[in-house]
């Protein structure tokens, strides 16, 4: 599946079907972060049941202290 992630056209593996997924995927699903598909917002609780398809647009903003 082919999607943009912040901006960045990304093949997925097959295995990622879900907002829960992605951010494993990306080793992020113990961070804080606002993740928006297609222009909506995913709430925390929603990750697993947010299905992503082809072409999909998806931001992830993590927060980062310092």
């Amino acid at each position: 599946m082919s999607i943009i992630v912040n901006g960045r056209q990304i093949d997925l593996p097959e295995t990622i079907q879900n907002v829960k997924g992605l951010l494993s995927h990306y080793n992020l699903e113990n961070r804080i972060v606002v993740v928006e598909v297609n222009k909506d917002i995913v709430m925390k609780q929603n990750y697993e049941t947010t299905g992503l398809s082809n072409g999909d647009i998806v931001e992830i903003i993590h927060f980062v202290g310092g």
